[in-house]
């Protein structure tokens, strides 16, 4: 955590409660506010704090608008690049710009990213994950909400995270969705219940469940 991490959801924060009064508020820097509130905003001012401070261009900003507990909007704000990207489940757009995931055949033919490789080994099945980057055609470290970013506009089509938080899950929801991916955890079962994320093109993401469990 950085002072840039708790000013930023300070002020996020700050206009939420101003135009929104009503509204709850999850953040990863100071937690839960009005938590019974039909409409919660999840925010995640850095995600990729260590990016961030390594003067790297992938760190972003994350923020849902959810319903009820279901994420109805989302947002991946990457200001180094200027690139500005939401998603409503049903569609998605970069500054503007529908954008989908790419069509992808096989695992063969599939570039795969990671957040971090070790904590795949901390937190699941490392053997099967090393199995997988076999087969895909590359395998790369791009992380954090970049790689979201990266899969929604159809660079990639495979982005996995084995641990994750409320915070980093519910702004990735429906931008993949409304990219038309399929995100669910690690398990293939209901990502807003997990806490892992595997988020690919939709047609191979059964297949990459299948081989990692």
């Amino acid at each position: 955590m950085t002072i840039a991490d708790k000013k930023s959801e300070e002020k996020m924060r700050e206009i939420i409660m101003k135009e929104f009064p009503d509204h709850g508020i999850i953040g990863e820097e100071f937690g839960s506010y009005n938590n019974n509130a039909e409409y919660k905003w999840v925010i995640d001012p850095i995600d990729g704090t260590k990016s961030f401070i390594c003067g790297a261009i992938s760190f972003g900003t994350l923020i849902a608008l959810t319903k009820k507990g279901e994420p109805i909007l989302g947002v991946i704000n990457q200001p180094v690049l200027n690139e500005f990207l939401i998603g409503d489940n049903n569609t998605a757009e970069l500054n503007g710009r529908k954008v989908k995931t790419r069509f992808c055949n096989a695992i063969e033919n599939s570039v795969l990213v990671t957040a971090d490789h070790l904590n795949i080994g901390k937190y699941q099945d490392i053997k099967k994950f090393e199995e997988l980057i076999k087969k895909v055609k590359l395998y790369r470290g791009w992380g954090d909400c970049y790689g979201y970013y990266l899969l929604a506009t159809g660079y990639i089509d495979i982005m996995i995270d084995p641990i994750m938080n409320v915070w980093d899950t519910m702004a990735l929801v429906p931008v993949v969705r409304g990219a038309g991916g399929v995100i669910t955890d690690y398990q293939g079962k209901d990502v807003l219940k997990g806490d892992s994320v595997i988020a690919a093109s939709q047609e191979i993401h059964a297949e990459v469940i299948r081989l990692l469990n």
